[in-house]
């Protein structure tokens, strides 16, 4: 339940039953969302040969890249993207009325948490997708430029200097909870905060065994060819 004490709303507010169906539906929603995998989709349905069967196994923009490259990485850039800002203006435009300006950053949160569900576990394509990176670098970016400095500048840093994204990465999902604490002191914000940091660092658990036995990948601008 959400507490109306929790955005600085008046002691007598309550919520009404169908703002709980609007929750439900933006869930699902951006779920579905979540669930339309750029690299999957062109890689299994424009070159006929599903990405999740080279490099890492990963459904994801990186692993695109290093398998494919070309200009079809565009593609899956837009997808990973778009499918993000739809997710959180539907959440914004269903939620956000009820509860005044803690309600929009609520609602931004909450969508977020279920297009990273969808994007790392779609149902359609078997519980198999990405790390949500950029899905997930977009949201942070539509929810505060300060949450966007910290998760990118972190990340283009890192991988930057070290030429490992995953570390990039990594970065992004633990600083994510922490800048949105320290931007939303809100105990219902900071725990989808903190959901959306744990999928990312979750879903990049063999990323780290190779960080620390050194043979994680370097990133690099050509694919690599078989």
């Amino acid at each position: 339940m959400i507490s109306p004490m929790v955005f600085g709303m008046e002691p007598g507010f309550s919520l009404e039953p169908g703002f709980y169906f609007l929750m439900l539906a933006t869930a699902v929603a951006s779920y579905f969302l979540g669930c339309f995998n750029g690299a999957v989709i062109v890689s299994k349905y424009i070159l006929r040969d599903d990405v999740r069967t080279h490099g890492s196994g990963n459904a994801g923009l990186t692993n695109f890249h290093r398998t494919f490259g070309g200009p079809l990485t565009v593609v899956v850039i837009l997808c990973d993207v778009l499918k993000a800002v739809a997710a959180l203006l539907l959440g914004t435009a269903l939620l956000s009325s009820p509860l005044g300006a803690w309600g929009a950053v609520f609602s931004k949160y909450w969508a977020g948490v279920f297009c990273l569900l969808g994007h790392m576990f779609p149902c359609m394509f078997h519980f198999k997708g990405g790390k949500g990176i950029l899905s997930g670098g977009t949201i942070a970016i539509m929810i505060d430029w300060r949450v966007a400095l910290v998760v990118w500048g972190g990340f283009l840093l890192l991988t930057i200097l070290t030429r490992y994204v995953s570390l990039g990465s990594l970065w992004a999902g633990a600083s994510f909870p922490f800048i949105s604490w320290y931007c939303y002191p809100d105990p219902v914000i900071v725990a989808l905060a903190f959901v959306c940091g744990g999928l990312v660092v979750w879903q990049h658990r063999g990323n780290i065994q190779r960080l620390l036995s050194g043979t994680e990948n370097k990133f690099t601008l050509h694919r690599k060819h078989s």
